[in-house]
């Protein structure tokens, strides 16, 4: 490959970069109003967190012989505490708290 030419490749991925990047401000007066962008807005952080979940927790049940159990507990009482109390602190330590003594036992 020349020099001119990876210097070409690097600018276009710096323009293409920056266009992304810029884009969301650009739209954003019809990102605002569109109703598919409004309801993508609700549901897929949600979406995407539960596929992280669930992606984690089966790498981590893999990862050692006694099975999903420690992994589904921690899960059951991060989901139970933020469904009572609805303090995400909370539910994350206890839920982590819980794994780590599962694990360690």
């Amino acid at each position: 490959m020349s020099v001119q030419h990876a210097l070409l490749a690097i600018v276009l991925m710096g323009v293409i970069t920056f266009g992304l990047r810029g884009l969301p401000f650009v739209a954003a007066r019809w990102l605002q109003s569109h109703p598919m962008i409004a309801r993508l807005g609700r549901f897929l952080p949600l979406s995407i967190m539960t596929l992280l979940l669930l992606h984690s927790m089966r790498g981590a049940a893999h990862s050692h012989p006694g099975g999903p159990w420690p992994e589904l507990a921690s899960v059951a009482l991060t989901l139970i505490l933020q469904w009572r109390f609805k303090h995400p602190l909370l539910s994350l330590l206890a839920g982590t708290g819980l794994y780590v003594v599962l694990l360690n036992t």
